[in-house]
C-alpha cells in the first residue's frame, strides 16, 4: 500500500515528464520499490516543523537529516523524501525529492519492531550530504512540498481508513 497509493502518486502527480519515465515504469512492474520519508524523531507528524534541509548547490542540492517510521525504509529502491528549503515555518518552506537509495551519504537505520503488517518493514532513515542532481526536485520549483503533501496526505489517509474498516468487518 505505501508503495503504490502512498509514495508513487507523489511522482505521478507532480513529478516532471522525465521523472515519469524514468521512474513510473519501474515502479508498476517492481523492478523498483519505493516508500516515502516524511516523520522525524523531533517532529513526528507535524511536517511544518521537520529540520531535514536540502540546500542548494552548483550542481543540484545536498540533504541532510533524518527520518523514522518510515514504512518500506529496508526495502526501498527510491524514496519521496520530505526537506526544508527554506529556514522557516511557511507554507512555501518544504521541498519533495526523489533521493535512490544506493547514493553517497545515504544509510537505512535499523528494522523497528512493532505491532502488525510484519510484511512491510518501518524504518530509520539518514542523510549525510546526500548530493542529488536538481532534476530530482518534484514539482516546477522550490516550496511545493507542503501543498502536495496535504493532497496526497488526504488519499492516503483515505486508504487506510477503507483498509482498517475492510479488516474490521
Amino acid at each position: 500500500t505505501v508503495h503504490s497509493e502512498m509514495a508513487t502518486p507523489y511522482i505521478m502527480h507532480f513529478g516532471n515528464e522525465d521523472q515519469k519515465r524514468k521512474w513510473l515504469p519501474k515502479l508498476v512492474s517492481g523492478e523498483a520499490i519505493t516508500g516515502i520519508a516524511m516523520t522525524e524523531p523531533g517532529a513526528g507528524s507535524d511536517l511544518r516543523n521537520i529540520s531535514t534541509t536540502a540546500k542548494k548547490t552548483p550542481d543540484g542540492y545536498v540533504i541532510n537529516g533524518q527520518k523514522v517510521f518510515i514504512s518500506n525504509g529496508q526495502l526501498s529502491d527510491v524514496f519521496v523524501v520530505a526537506t526544508k528549503t527554506k529556514d522557516d515555518y511557511s507554507l512555501d518552506s518544504m521541498s519533495l525529492f526523489i533521493v535512490e537509495a544506493d547514493r553517497a551519504g545515504f544509510q537505512r537505520g535499523k528494522n523497528l519492531k512493532k505491532m502488525g503488517i510484519k510484511a512491510q518493514d518501518t524504518s530509520e532513515l539518514f542523510f549525510d550530504d546526500v548530493e542529488v542532481p536538481a532534476e530530482n526536485l518534484i514539482g516546477e520549483e522550490e516550496g511545493q512540498g507542503f501543498r502536495q503533501l496535504m493532497r496526497g496526505l488526504a488519499r492516503e489517509r483515505l486508504a487506510i481508513s477503507v483498509s482498517c474498516v475492510s479488516k474490521a468487518e
